[in-house]
């Protein structure tokens, strides 16, 4: 398995749910906690059914697992091969792959299928390495990313510095507490939840406004033209969302950061936006902070909508938080 994009939010005083993410702690007994907050409504039952198959896995934990595996793209596939929602080699997918829905087929595109086979080969590797020392669910996750005789051999999570990274990303994610720093005003979550339900949109330079989703201009530095593309480039994501929350942005990144209070990193809020340039004028992208190292953004021509580390561009310049209508200079 490989490690793709992953995400987690906060909730408002009055928000019921915010976006694909779990901010619910596992605590002592994680088969016994519930999914805290919405994933994509189409995967949500698999997910609350298949993180409860073993006492290591729990129903955050499978969510943080795929949204670190593919985004929920039941399409994605690695550079190496790894396919579908939850990331299996296909030799894995072969061994451990089972028919989920009952139709008959074990197909690793298939969330129905994927989802429910990505728990019970958690549950699997953990019967694996149950007897390492350490952790038990960060030995798991180990060996789900690089396999249990690798986990076996170091005795715990193996020195690679990709699954160190996979195994400290999912179990961020899946026991964030939502009493920490991570709630944010209503406004926030609103436009968080608003921007959540246009993932997968696809990305149109120029594209995007109060409304939604909207053909866009040519052309992109690169040449790419949003005129036939119905979608949103990255400020146009975030005019939308936070249109719906009831304040109105100006157009580009950079202009909507002029128009938003900065604020530290280390008090960034989700529904804040994150801005990357050089300078406060020559900002060039934006999105929209969500915890734990991640965005939920429109990265550029030939992708679409989607939760985005942090650190997927090396110019970050900066998080701020909208609060009026009027710009400040630059």
């Amino acid at each position: 398995m490989r490690a793709s994009t992953a995400v987690t939010v906060g909730i408002g005083a009055t928000a019921a749910v915010a976006v694909a993410a779990l901010v619910q702690g596992a605590g002592d007994n994680p088969a016994a906690t519930a999914l805290s907050l919405a994933v994509p409504a189409q995967y949500q039952n698999l997910i609350e059914d298949a993180g409860n198959t073993c006492p290591e896995v729990s129903p955050n934990l499978l969510a943080a697992l795929l949204t670190q595996e593919s985004g929920f793209n039941p399409k994605a596939k690695s550079p190496v091969g790894a396919q579908g929602i939850a990331q299996f080699m296909p030799s894995t997918w072969e061994d451990h792959g089972i028919d989920g829905d009952g139709d008959g087929k074990r197909d690793v595109w298939d969330p129905e299928d994927a989802i429910p086979s990505s728990a019970k080969y958690l549950c699997t590797i953990a019967e694996d390495v149950k007897d390492v020392p350490g952790n038990k669910q960060n030995n798991m996750l180990a060996a789900y990313n690089a396999g249990s005789d690798a986990v076996r051999k170091y005795g715990g999570i193996p020195p690679y510095q990709e699954t160190r990274k996979y195994v400290r990303s999912i179990t961020a994610l899946a026991n964030k507490n939502p009493g920490s720093g991570t709630s944010t005003t209503d406004q926030g979550v609103i436009a968080l939840n608003a921007a959540q339900k246009m993932l997968g949109k696809p990305y149109s330079w120029g594209g995007g406004n109060a409304n939604g989703p909207s053909t866009g201009i040519c052309c992109s530095p690169k040449g790419r033209s949003g005129e036939s593309i119905t979608g949103f480039d990255c400020s146009g994501l975030t005019l939308y969302a936070y249109a719906q929350a009831g304040i109105t942005l100006p157009r580009t990144a950079a202009q909507q950061y002029a128009a938003s209070k900065p604020v530290k990193r280390d008090e960034a809020k989700p529904g804040d936006l994150v801005f990357y340039g050089a300078s406060a004028s020559g900002i060039h992208h934006v999105g929209i902070y969500v915890g734990g190292g991640y965005m939920l953004d429109a990265p550029r021509p030939g992708t679409k909508v989607r939760f985005s580390p942090l650190d997927s561009m090396s110019d970050l310049f900066g998080f701020a938080r909208p609060v009026s209508l009027n710009n400040k200079e630059i």
